[in-house]
């Protein structure tokens, strides 16, 4: 089933669960669902855009990291790695991403000042805690491994190259949709439409049915809010207030006259600015817009600004002097679902609407969280509790209680 294909129209008038969104967290949902031998049930994936042209997975830049400031998200990273590992050659081919699936150049927090230094140390004794492979280097350290950089400003750098650097994201996506309904067993349904949920109707704390754009109105035992950067839309469906609103995020690549001469680390500047390897003689840079990050309409694409000239090319050209010859070859500007509360996923149930549950917010981290997330709802709907990797802190009953579970690391 090719992703531009949908039906508009559902072959049911009930389903056990119907999943809002089908980028990628609901075709990780649908996925793990449909790879669970204990689900009999049937799954109604709702994507109101098929090609994901204007989602934040078509705008990912396809990061892999295990660089967090909360152990939780230092777990889901390695679900990620192990998941992507074990499929990824499946995912189809991607210039950027040669086998094996996970392009390990790594991630390089650089500090600037002794203060960052002692936050990245201790990020570093969590991480390594986790199982995590990250170490913290001195300037010299910096300079002798990456000879290109300038590092007159720079006082230590965190680096780990084990499982941390890019994959086939948008591949990724493409590879679960289509196993998600080409592995339909007896007795388990799953089907993707190309529609919108429009209305929900909630009574005594359940979900009964969900109305269609297209009119149809679906019954269903349990839904699912994947919708990304419109989630918060869709949880006021049922009446529910996400903290989640859409952050623009600027992308660049560019090409260099003299290429580095091996792969640069997703570098992460003092400044906030971004940039690493992208195929084999380019590279790819992001950052947030220029002052305050804010949030912009979901259907707002537009560049407000000129990121490259007035803050990305005067950073870079700094930082790794070879690169003052860059000339910008693409770009395109996409959105974070951005968790106003604490920059964090939130992922299980409502705490009073019984069969609501949420997986978004993800910040950024969407196309690495996504797998293990995916998994974790799955357990939720089949089982009623997790059963391999409890992620009860990131649940939503954290938000009316005011109890944040701040990830600090969001670039």
């Amino acid at each position: 089933m090719a992703v531009t294909q949908f039906t508009t129209s559902p072959t049911r008038q009930h389903y056990d669960v119907v999943i809002v969104g089908g980028a990628t967290s609901g075709s990780s949902i649908a996925w793990h669902l449909s790879q669970n031998p204990d689900f009999k049930g049937s799954v109604l994936v709702v994507e109101r855009d098929p090609s994901l042209q204007y989602s934040a997975t078509k705008a990912s830049n396809n990061c892999m990291r295990q660089q967090f400031a909360t152990p939780i998200n230092v777990q889901i990273a390695q679900y990620a790695a192990d998941f992507v590992k074990r499929y990824g050659d499946e995912f189809g081919p991607d210039p950027c991403v040669p086998n094996p699936p996970i392009r390990q150049f790594g991630y390089l927090y650089l500090s600037d000042s002794p203060a960052f230094t002692e936050i990245l140390k201790k990020d570093q004794q969590l991480q390594e805690s986790c199982g995590a492979a990250t170490a913290i280097l001195s300037a010299a350290d910096v300079k002798s491994k990456y000879g290109w950089f300038n590092i007159e400003d720079i006082h230590s750098g965190s680096l780990n190259t084990k499982d941390e650097g890019c994959f086939n994201a948008f591949g990724m996506v493409e590879w679960m949709r289509r196993t998600a309904c080409e592995s339909t067993r007896e007795a388990t349904w799953v089907e993707y439409i190309d529609n919108e949920v429009v209305a929900m109707a909630v009574d005594q704390g359940r979900i009964n049915s969900i109305t269609l754009r297209s009119g149809e109105e679906i019954t269903t035992s349990n839904v699912v809010n994947a919708a990304g950067t419109r989630a918060a839309q869709v949880a006021g469906l049922a009446g529910v207030r996400l903290p989640i609103e859409a952050r623009p995020r600027y992308t660049y690549i560019f090409e260099v006259d003299e290429p580095l001469p091996h792969d640069l680390p997703l570098t992460i500047d003092p400044s906030g600015v971004h940039f690493r390897s992208y195929a084999a003689k380019n590279y790819l840079v992001g950052c947030p817009p220029i002052g305050p990050d804010h949030a912009v309409d979901v259907d707002d694409f537009s560049f407000a600004e000129d990121a490259w000239k007035d803050k990305i090319f005067p950073i870079i050209s700094n930082r790794v002097p070879g690169f003052k010859s860059a000339r910008v070859t693409d770009s395109w500007m996409g959105h974070y679902e951005f968790n106003t509360f604490d920059c964090n996923a939130i992922v299980g149930p409502h705490d009073n609407i019984s069969n609501l549950f949420f997986c978004a917010g993800f910040s950024g981290h969407g196309s690495q969280q996504a797998p293990a997330c995916g998994r974790a709802i799955s357990e939720l709907i089949v089982h009623g509790k997790f059963m391999t990797l409890d992620l009860g802190v990131l649940s939503y009953s954290r938000i009316p209680l005011g109890r944040p579970l701040t990830e600090r690391a969001v670039i």
